[in-house]
C-alpha cells in the first residue's frame, strides 16, 4: 500500500481547497491559487481540516496515482502558504547574470548572451557580490514550474566534472574527476 498516499494533508489556516465535479482540485491561499486535474478513479475527500486521497482498488496503476496525486496536492498547499525558492550559482571566470523584470540575461563564456524570458508566475532576482559567484534566485508557488525553469537554466551550461564550471544549485555537491595527471605514475 502507498505510504505516501495514506498520509492525510493538513489544511493550514487561510487556505481553502475545493474539488469540482470533474475532479479538478483548486487550492487558494495567501500567496495565490493553483489548480490540478486529478484522474477520475482517485477520490479526494475533506475531513475535519484534512484532505484525504483514496483509491478504488489495489491495482498497480491506482497505487501509483494514489501517491502521485497526494504529493501534488501537498505541494500545492505548501506552495500557496510558504512558496518555493531555488538558488543557482554561476561558477566560472566572467560568468554573469542580470535581470530586468522577468527577463534573465546570462553571460556563460560563449560568444553570445543567453536572454531567457521567465513565466509570469516566477519571480527572479540576481546577486553579484564581490568575491562570490553570481547567484540566480527563483521564487514561485508552483513547484513543478520552478523546477522545470531551474533545470532549463542549468542545461544552458551544466557543470563540468574537472573544474566545476557551469550553473549549479547552491549546496549541490558535484562529482569531480582528477584529469590527465591522475593516469601518470
Amino acid at each position: 500500500m502507498s505510504r505516501v498516499g495514506k498520509a492525510p494533508i493538513a489544511i493550514p489556516a487561510g487556505v481553502t481547497v475545493t474539488v469540482s465535479d470533474d475532479n479538478v482540485v483548486t487550492v487558494k491561499g495567501p500567496k495565490g491559487q493553483l489548480t490540478q486535474a486529478v484522474d477520475g478513479d482517485i477520490t479526494i475527500a475533506q475531513e475535519d481540516g484534512h484532505i484525504v486521497v483514496q483509491r478504488p482498488s489495489e491495482q498497480k496503476r491506482h497505487k501509483a496515482l494514489h501517491g502521485l496525486y497526494r504529493a501534488l496536492i501537498n505541494n500545492m498547499v505548501v506552495g500557496v502558504t510558504t512558496g518555493y525558492k531555488l538558488e543557482q550559482e554561476l561558477v566560472g571566470v566572467g560568468y554573469r547574470a542580470t535581470n530586468t523584470g522577468n527577463t534573465l540575461d546570462l553571460v556563460l563564456g560563449f560568444s553570445h548572451h543567453y536572454v531567457f524570458q521567465l513565466p509570469q508566475e516566477i519571480k527572479v532576482t540576481t546577486t553579484a557580490d564581490k568575491g562570490k559567484n553570481p547567484t540566480i534566485i527563483l521564487e514561485s508557488i508552483d513547484k513543478q514550474l520552478i523546477g522545470q525553469v531551474a533545470a532549463k537554466i542549468r542545461s544552458l551550461r551544466a557543470p563540468e566534472p574537472y573544474k566545476g564550471k557551469g550553473i549549479k544549485f547552491v549546496g549541490e555537491v558535484l562529482r569531480r574527476k582528477a584529469g590527465k595527471s591522475a593516469s601518470k605514475k
